[in-house]
Order: structure tokens, then C-alpha cells, then sequence
């Protein structure tokens, strides 16, 4: 029997597994992808590179990327039956269920029914990173009421979603931003969803199974919405001259009011990853000019942080990334998509450290019904 007094509610600062995918010190700002800064790598590398560093566990080889990116570009398509589920799907509905609902039956038309065959298992994985863009994209579309694109082989992973998404191409600063708004939300340690597809992948079920599963965790608000949250908060502002009357109304009617997108559950100074997307964020909108919405983020981030500062709550990755993905024209509702596009490449690493010695799940509970009930017969209960 577990010991009450031993008991963390959600698990916090248990250890649920040892991985060598990544390294975050929330006190320091660092987050290292196999030993890498994120902010460097955001800067300097590709997302189809970042997905071979964390799954493979070091860099790529020359021929080695090259390889790996002829490959994702060819496993980029998806069954034609699959396209005319994703038309079926009501228009209304959210695009991480149809998102959800689409992993899932990937796995039917590319089957992988065990996962001790290793060359099954790198076809999976190549598969779902190569075709998670394709059918977020799908969705955005026929829900529009538009055709479905094929994918653009000429073109790298963030170009062709773009190209997906809009039928253009991107200019190179989108590109590029989306490029790294990919590599940012790639991984990020032991987080719901990671712990999601590591319990899912213990019990020996198919890669498109556990990358649903950790789909549907990644859906909750208190998970990969904060983005929309944000964006819906500026939006609610109004303006960066509009900021302090906004805020100091919300700390009147309560003064615990948490501001979306600062503060993080580990993070106690502000994201680095905040940090660098604003930075190359800056060139995109160079190309035209600043948002209403990033001028708005920019003066709450400059109010909370007299606020908030002192208290070790900064702005995290959210707090910008949405204002990025509008001023691109994405909608708001295929942001947590976009976070699934990237996390898929960490959630496949930790899912292949999870096979090695793999040991299925099984936490201890803290038992507070009651025992040694009687069973009372249907007629005789009041």
C-alpha cells in the first residue's frame, strides 16, 4: 500500500522515466535537444535535421540528411480513401479531433501491427512526421471548402505545410520562422504528452496508436492551447495603449488573474525559446510591419514583468508563437496542430527509448473508497 504522504499529484517532480532526448533547467532558461541549445539549433539547423538529432540521437551526416529528407519528402502523401475521411469530417469541428481521428486511421492504410520489426518501426516514424502537415493541411482545406493539395516535393517540411496550407509558397522569412517555430516546439522533456505516448508505447501498441494518444493529450487546454488563449487575450486587449487599464481591471476582480502565457510549470525566467522566435520573428515582420497583436504582447510582457518578474514568472513560448502563426494568416485553431507537427519527431524519440527495456506502466494508487460494503438488493435499496 502507498504511503499517502509520499503521494504527488501529478507526479510532479516524480521521475516517470530516464531519457536522454533533452535537458531543461526552467531556473537557467535551458532546453538542449541531445546536448544542443534549442535557441542554436532554431537559428542555425532544419527541423527535418532537429527530427534526426532527437530520434537518432546525434547530428546527421551529410548523406545521411539527405537521405532522411528524399525519404520524408516521398512518404508525404496519404491514401486517397484517407483524404475522403478527412472530407467527410464535419467542418465545425476542432482540428486536433480530426487531427486525432487521422493518425489513427494512417495507421490502418500503413500498417505496423508490431514494433519489433526495427525497419517497420523507422517507416512509421518517417511516416507520421512526413504526413501530420499533410493532413492538418487537408482538414484546413476541405473544411473551406477547398481542394485537397498534393504535397510539394521540391519544397522542405515547413514550405511545403505552408505551401499546403495556402497553395503558395512562402516568402524565405516565413519560411524560415516556421522553420523554427517547428524546431522550438519539437521537445520538451516529460511533458503530458510525452508521458502520454511513453504509457501508451509501454503497452507495445503500433507508433500511430501512441502519436494519437498523445494527440489527445496534447488537445487540453491546460497543454497545447495556451497559443490560442494568448492570441483570443491581445485580441481582447485591443491595443498596446489599452494594456494596463485591461490588466488592472483583471487584478481588481481578482487578484490571482493569470495572464496567458507567462509562467511556465518549470520555466522561473523567460523562455529562451520566447526569447530566439522573437528574434527571427522580427525579420518576418520586417517584410510588412509589426502586428497589433505582437505591439499588445510586447507592452503586457513589459507590464508583468513588474509585476510578475519578482515572483520567477516570465513569458514562455506561447506567448508569441500564436501572434507569429496569425501574422502568417494561419488560423487559430490549427495552432495545437502546428505544436503536433513538431512534437511528433520528440514524442517518436521518446517512444523508441521507450521499446529499449521497455517496462509496461503500472503506478501504485492510494486506495480512499470504502471496504467490506454489502451488496443490497435492488428492491430493497430506498
Amino acid at each position: 500500500m502507498s504511503n499517502e504522504s509520499e503521494y504527488k499529484p501529478g507526479l510532479e517532480d516524480v521521475p516517470a522515466a530516464k531519457s536522454a532526448v533533452s535537458f531543461l533547467d526552467g531556473k537557467k532558461a535551458v532546453l538542449e535537444y541531445r546536448g544542443i541549445p534549442v535557441e542554436v539549433l532554431a537559428r542555425e539547423s532544419s527541423f527535418e535535421e532537429v527530427s534526426w538529432l532527437l530520434i537518432k540521437g546525434s547530428l546527421p551526416t551529410q548523406k545521411e540528411l539527405a537521405n532522411f529528407d528524399r525519404d520524408l519528402r516521398q512518404r508525404r502523401s496519404i491514401h486517397f480513401r484517407l483524404k475522403d475521411i478527412i472530407r467527410c469530417m464535419p467542418g465545425d469541428g476542432h482540428p486536433m479531433d480530426a487531427l486525432h481521428a487521422s493518425v489513427a486511421a494512417l495507421g490502418m492504410f500503413y500498417p505496423c501491427h508490431t514494433v519489433t520489426d526495427p525497419v517497420k518501426n523507422w517507416d512509421a516514424t518517417m511516416r507520421l512526421i512526413a504526413a501530420l502537415p499533410t493532413v492538418v493541411a487537408a482538414f484546413a482545406r476541405t473544411r473551406r471548402g477547398e481542394e485537397i493539395l498534393e504535397p510539394r516535393a521540391d519544397l522542405d517540411h515547413a514550405g511545403n505545410f505552408y505551401y499546403l496550407l495556402f497553395g503558395k509558397e512562402p516568402s524565405p522569412a516565413i519560411r524560415k520562422v516556421l522553420d523554427a517555430c517547428l524546431i522550438l516546439h519539437a521537445e520538451h522533456t516529460m511533458n503530458a504528452s510525452t508521458f502520454t505516448a511513453r504509457v501508451t508505447g509501454s503497452t507495445l501498441a503500433n507508433p500511430y496508436q501512441t502519436m494519437a494518444s498523445a494527440i489527445g493529450s496534447l488537445s487540453g487546454p491546460l497543454h497545447g492551447g495556451a497559443n490560442e488563449e494568448a492570441l483570443r487575450q491581445f485580441d481582447e486587449i485591443g491595443g498596446p495603449e489599452k494594456v494596463k487599464p485591461w490588466l488592472d481591471a483583471k487584478l481588481a476582480a481578482n487578484p490571482k488573474y493569470k495572464v496567458m502565457g507567462i509562467g511556465h510549470r518549470v520555466y522561473k525566467v523567460k523562455d529562451a525559446r520566447a526569447t530566439v522566435l522573437q528574434e527571427i520573428a522580427e525579420h518576418m515582420f520586417a517584410e510588412s510591419s509589426r502586428p497589433k497583436s505582437y505591439e499588445t504582447a510586447l507592452e503586457l510582457e513589459k507590464l508583468c514583468a513588474t509585476i510578475y518578474g519578482p515572483k520567477g514568472i516570465y513569458p514562455n513560448v506561447d506567448f508569441f508563437s500564436g501572434v507569429v502563426y496569425s501574422a502568417i494568416g494561419i488560423p487559430t485553431d490549427v495552432f495545437t496542430p502546428i505544436f503536433a507537427i513538431a512534437r511528433v519527431a520528440g514524442w517518436l524519440a521518446h517512444w523508441n527509448e521507450q521499446l529499449v527495456g521497455n517496462r509496461i506502466f503500472r503506478p501504485e494508487q492510494i486506495f480512499t473508497g470504502k471496504n467490506d460494503q454489502k451488496y443490497i438488493p435492488l428492491e430493497q435499496r430506498p
